[in-house]
């Protein structure tokens, strides 16, 4: 068996880094291609190299773009290395536009795809990467769901029952396999004992200048301080909106350079409290047992609401202002780990793969002899 794991976003080394391992464990033939849509070099290598991830055998360069240019790119070129090699399995992980650019390319060549993270839904199709879940899930012959709300939400699509595998969440076996690995960032002032952790990265964000705002002044009588890790590009924005001075301005706001994944899990589990806007966030901070606000009005990652370690309060300065105090007040708040977030995802994958052949042959609806 020779398969393709495709990778092309940060989220996406997080989510392979326990699978490469697996296959290698296994002695099963992969190569791993990089796509490039995450293109910062100092920002994905130390990625690779802190979850000691083999450098991938292939890299596309697809860089940025709007959506239909990111995904053409990448599939196009996707699609040319599916023509020169033999896959029996092309390997996916995640919502970004090279998951669905991967997953199209090999459908259409009829090379079965096996999506890891499947099954979870916002139910907004304004958003991009909503999209590109229902699409690919809809095309995969493998679906490897990480909650069982997420294999509900597959089996009210339609989905085959016997293409659905509940393997649980491989985010959390690799940060599971991390935690000795954590490291306080040198950027930080050893003096400063509690504070809260800030990550705003999302375009519906950072790309409205009203809801930035917003954000900013929600956490503005924070009584703790606000570490807030801030991506090149967020930083452009707030430029480009005259906001950059103003912010920096506030006392109990510190903006520095972004973490690296080690770094950030210090800085996550050692915090009060995080507010975020990304979906990865909101799950590690549940296996840390740190309270989230959601910088959204929905989220794909629902057992996080469902088990009470997270608050959906969107860029409204009130609710923000309002829920982050009431979560800084409750030093009591706990909850349960969802069942499967632990260090043998992975192995459940990769079993299924190899057990289950008769699932890699290509559906056809084609009955006329």
């Amino acid at each position: 068996m020779n398969l393709l794991v495709v990778v092309g976003a940060r989220p996406n080394f997080v989510k392979v880094a326990p699978l490469v391992a697996e296959l290698k464990k296994k002695g099963i033939s992969y190569d791993m291609v990089h796509t490039g849509q995450h293109y910062d070099n100092s920002l994905s290598k130390i990625f690779f190299d802190q979850l000691e991830i083999p450098t991938p055998d292939l890299y596309l360069g697809v860089g940025s773009g709007t959506h239909g240019v990111q995904t053409g790119k990448a599939m196009m070129k996707i699609e040319e290395l599916l023509m020169k090699n033999n896959y029996d399995l092309v390997c996916v992980v995640g919502d970004v536009n090279s998951t669905l650019a991967a997953a199209l390319a090999a459908v259409k060549l009829h090379i079965p795809v096996a999506h890891i993270e499947s099954g979870y839904r916002s139910f907004d199709m304004g958003m991009p990467e909503e999209i590109n879940r229902v699409i690919v899930d809809r095309i995969s012959q493998l679906l490897f769901a990480p909650t069982e709300t997420a294999v509900l939400n597959l089996i009210n699509e339609g989905i085959s029952q016997e293409r659905i595998f509940f393997v649980g969440n491989i985010m959390a076996e690799t940060l599971l396999k991390n935690l000795h690995k954590v490291k306080k960032p040198k950027s930080i002032d050893a003096k400063k004992k509690e504070y809260v952790l800030l990550t705003v990265h999302r375009a519906e964000n950072t790309d409205n200048k009203k809801k930035i705002l917003s954000i900013f002044n929600g956490i503005d009588k924070c009584p703790y301080n606000v570490i807030f890790p801030a991506h090149p590009r967020t930083i452009e924005k707030l430029k480009k909106y005259d906001l950059m001075d103003k912010i920096q301005k506030k006392e109990n706001i510190e903006i520095v350079s972004p973490f690296s994944y080690l770094e950030f899990h210090y800085m996550l589990s050692n915090s009060r409290a995080v507010l975020t806007d990304s979906g990865g966030v909101q799950e590690e901070a549940l296996l840390h047992k740190v309270p989230c606000l959601t910088l959204r009005k929905n989220t794909e990652r629902m057992i996080t609401l469902q088990y009470g370690a997270n608050t959906l309060v969107g860029t409204d300065t009130k609710s923000i202002a309002v829920n982050l105090q009431k979560i800084l007040q409750d030093k009591d708040a706990s909850w349960p780990i969802p069942p499967l977030w632990d260090s043998n995802v992975s192995k459940r994958i990769v079993d299924v793969i190899q057990n289950h052949p008769e699932l890699l042959i290509m559906p056809s609806n084609d009955f006329i002899k």
